[in-house]
């Protein structure tokens, strides 16, 4: 009898297990993405995921150039959201990212920051070391280096000039005291209590662009599209605007 009753009570066991379905797996999307937009887009990631239980979106921050290396040496990625358009081009020329499945989604502005006192860009000479970052593969360092040779003080400023891998190292330069200023994009500086930031003439550098697209070596097609499209949603683009990027006309078409 004591046999019979272990029997029935294993088959109970093994019945329950089996009654229940396995958990689902998710398609894990990895997006590459400037290291400008980190607060905004891990956001938009949590909302897009709430409303796609069966997709993880993964994160890969970093300065624009060093994204752009990454891909280039086959580095996995679903999506690229770049700071810079050049960079982006190139990208998109070379066969990296979807010809249908790309976009200018969001625009910004440079400011400049200091720590300790207030300061314009004509008092820059004056003060002691400043920082932006690589202009070479960091767009709002070759932003920066362009408004400084446009105010004609780049060459009285670039020998204590501490250049950035990218423009959160910036910022935390100039929170730190390292440098007396820094010229970094406003959205980051609004991430920073520790600052004062001064608005820097838009006529004096260019269009500051964020594209965004689907990689033409994606495993997971459906899955990019519909974080891409979610990016066009007014979700998504409220998020954004609250973190002080403007949408572009691109981005601003209507999703629901």
């Amino acid at each position: 009898m004591h046999r019979n009753y272990l029997i029935l009570l294993l088959c109970l066991v093994l019945s329950a297990c089996g009654g229940q379905a396995p958990p689902e797996k998710k398609t894990v999307l990895l997006i590459s993405a400037a290291a400008s937009l980190k607060e905004s887009l891990q956001e938009v990631k949590e909302q897009f995921e709430k409303e796609n239980p069966s997709i993880e979106v993964q994160m890969n921050f970093g300065s624009t150039g060093s994204l752009q290396k990454q891909i280039e040496q086959g580095a996995p990625a679903d999506l690229l959201i770049s700071a810079s358009k050049p960079f982006f081009t190139e990208l998109s020329k070379k066969g990296y990212i979807s010809p249908s499945l790309q976009m200018d989604y969001l625009g910004n502005e440079l400011v400049m920051v200091t720590a300790k006192e207030d300061m314009e860009m004509k008092d820059l000479p004056e003060a002691g070391k400043i920082s932006i970052g690589i202009p070479e593969t960091v767009p709002a360092g070759a932003y920066a280096k362009e408004a400084l040779e446009y105010h004609g003080i780049w060459d009285m400023v670039e020998a204590k000039t501490v250049f950035a891998k990218d423009v959160r190292q910036v910022l935390s330069y100039v929170e730190t005291g390292n440098v007396d200023a820094g010229i970094v994009y406003r959205t980051d500086a609004m991430q920073s209590q520790k600052v004062k930031q001064e608005s820097i003439d838009p006529e004096s550098y260019g269009d500051i662009v964020y594209p965004a697209g689907v990689l033409e070596r994606t495993r997971h097609q459906k899955e990019a599209e519909a974080f891409y499209e979610y990016l066009k949603t007014d979700r998504a683009k409220q998020v954004f605007k609250k973190y002080g990027f403007a949408i572009l006309p691109a981005g601003d078409e209507h999703v629901d």
